[in-house]
Parts: structure tokens; C-alpha cells; sequence
């Protein structure tokens, strides 16, 4: 199947459940994200800082560009004036210096924060405790130009459907604690990002707002 059709497959699955698709483009090139536009679909996720300023440079203005990746703080001026949302915000540090930039740019970024609910110690992400000391910290209270939208996890890499279901659970039931805890009278936290091209149909079934398709739209490396 062409990009094409696969778009228009997740298309007419998603739409009705109101999920969100972000169509990973991440070491795809820009002709394959043209084709992709060309369907009408907006919303990109790219996981390298260069290679997403390359793209956003030579693509449409109304692109959608999702950060999904691992971000470090001195990459984080080069996106900073057209960034969409940045899913991947992992420590108190990265989303001041996204509040910074962001202040720079007169913007408002929405962000994530990516917490770490996989058995693998090379994921990235919040423990439960450390983002609810985030929460409450002054440092979090003053930052005027970062919008938190949600949250975004990565389940563990496994054959095991109960373990993977069991990670998107976690977060789920977090998301719902935090929001009635820290952002009970804000409409924007609404967003849980969570679910791949081999696991989204269980991170939907717990839950996910958004899914980050990318192999199934694009084909393999």
C-alpha cells in the first residue's frame, strides 16, 4: 500500500474515537512527508533536532511538528520558533530552558512530559515521584511560556501484551491523578501520548489520545 492509502486507513480508524495520529517521519525525507501533506495530513514526528529544521525549512508552514525524540537543552533554540509540541520533556531543566526560548520566540510551547514507564533503563522520562515534585516546585509555578498539555510515555519493548497493556495502564491512571491533582480546571491537559505502530491498539484501548504511527505509514528503515 502507498503512503497514501496507508493514511487513509488510520484515517478512517482513529477519526471516529477522536485520536490523534502523529505520522513519525523521523529518517524518512522530505519527498515522502510531501506525499503524506498531499493527503491532507498535518501532524509530524520527528525525533532529531538537524534533521527536522532541514524539513521544517523546505516544507509548508501549516506542518504540525511533533518533537518525540530525546531533547537536549542546547538544541532546544533551534526548534523553539516553530515547534508544535514537544512530547519528550524529561527533566525540570529541558522545560526551563523550553520556557526560556519560548520567551524569546513570544510564544507559548505545549509540552508533555515524557514519563518512564518501561522495565528498560535506557528510556527516558519522569519516575512518578520525581514529576510530582516538578509539579510542585516554585521553579515549575513561575514558568509563564510553556503550556503543559498532557502526558507521553514509551511501554516496554516486548512480545508479553499483558506487560505492555499493564505499562499503558500506569500511565493512564496517572494522567488521571495528576490532572485532578495539579490541572483539574485546565481544558488543556487532555493529552496522553502513548502507543506505536506494534503497540497502539492497546495504548488506545487505556486510554491514548495520541499515537505515534510510523513504519506502518512510511514502511520500514
Amino acid at each position: 500500500m502507498s503512503i497514501s492509502d496507508n493514511l487513509k486507513a488510520f484515517k478512517m480508524e482513529l477519526d471516529p474515537i477522536w485520536v490523534k495520529l502523529i505520522a513519525v517521519s523521523k529518517t524518512k525525507p522530505a519527498e515522502k512527508i510531501r506525499e503524506a501533506y498531499d493527503t491532507g495530513h498535518r501532524a509530524f514526528g520527528e525525533n532529531i533536532v538537524q534533521e527536522m529544521v532541514e524539513k521544517q525549512a523546505g516544507l509548508p508552514a501549516d506542518i504540525e511538528w511533533h518533537m518525540i525524540g530525546h531533547l537536549q537543552t542546547n538544541k532546544v533554540k533551534y526548534i523553539a520558533p516553530f515547534i508544535h509540541m514537544v512530547h519528550s520533556v524529561d527533566s525540570l531543566k529541558l522545560l526551563k530552558e523550553i520556557d526560556k526560548q519560548a520567551l524569546k520566540n513570544k510564544r507559548v510551547i505545549d509540552c508533555l512530559f515524557q514519563v518512564h514507564i518501561a522495565d528498560e533503563d535506557t528510556k527516558f522520562g519522569f519516575y512518578f515521584d520525581e514529576l510530582v515534585e516538578v509539579l510542585r516546585s516554585e521553579e515549575f509555578s513561575l514558568m509563564k511560556n510553556i503550556r503543559i498539555t498532557g502526558l507521553m510515555g514509551i511501554a516496554t519493548n516486548t512480545d508479553n501484551q499483558n506487560h505492555v497493556r499493564e505499562d499503558f495502564y500506569e500511565l493512564a491512571t496517572l494522567f488521571k491523578g495528576i490532572k485532578q491533582s495539579f490541572f483539574r480546571k485546565s481544558p488543556h491537559f487532555k493529552e496522553l501520548s502513548m502507543g506505536m505502530t506494534q503497540d497502539y491498539k492497546l495504548a488506545i484501548e487505556q486510554g491514548s489520545t495520541m499515537v505515534r504511527i510510523g513504519s506502518a505509514i512510511f514502511g520500514g528503515r
